[in-house]
């Protein structure tokens, strides 16, 4: 069975995509991963989103901003915006295709304390996710379970 991808992404893939890819690959459900991108990636993470999730026990992602492609759309089963995609900035295949909006601000452009509460409001955000997804998977298993 493929693997399902949940694919974050935000403008700069610096901050608030990183993050999130990061908390839900700590804890996935069983068939699921995220990767995150970027419409137009900076040269490298905000030096303060790697120590901000090392506050709560995560590492950074093992990749530098990258852009989001086409095949990056296409291949993610859940794709999340952060509230910062404009028309110009968003992708038209996007556009098209079923996506969320988280609507939080860029934390690169606060001070440590905003940072810290996007981050831990995007946390809350990835674990209601996460347990969406798990409902979801349980639901569906049950469906195409043979009745007794």
């Amino acid at each position: 069975m493929a693997e399902k991808i949940v694919l974050f992404i935000c403008v700069e893939n610096a901050c608030r995509s990183l993050m999130a890819e990061a908390m839900f690959n700590r804890d996935a459900p069983a068939g699921w991963r995220a990767t995150s991108a970027g419409t137009s990636p900076a040269m490298a993470p905000n030096p303060r989103t790697a120590p901000m999730l090392k506050q709560i026990g995560l590492e950074i992602p093992n990749h530098p901003p990258r852009v989001l492609t086409t095949q990056m759309i296409e291949e993610s089963k859940i794709r999340v915006t952060m509230g910062c995609l404009d028309n110009a900035a968003c992708p038209a295949r996007l556009k098209e295709l079923e996506y969320r909006d988280w609507g939080l601000p860029d934390p690169g452009k606060l001070d440590d304390a905003g940072f810290r509460e996007v981050r831990d409001k995007l946390r809350q955000q990835v674990e209601g996710l996460v347990r969406e997804i798990r409902l979801n998977e349980r639901m569906r298993e049950a469906r195409a379970a043979p009745a007794r």
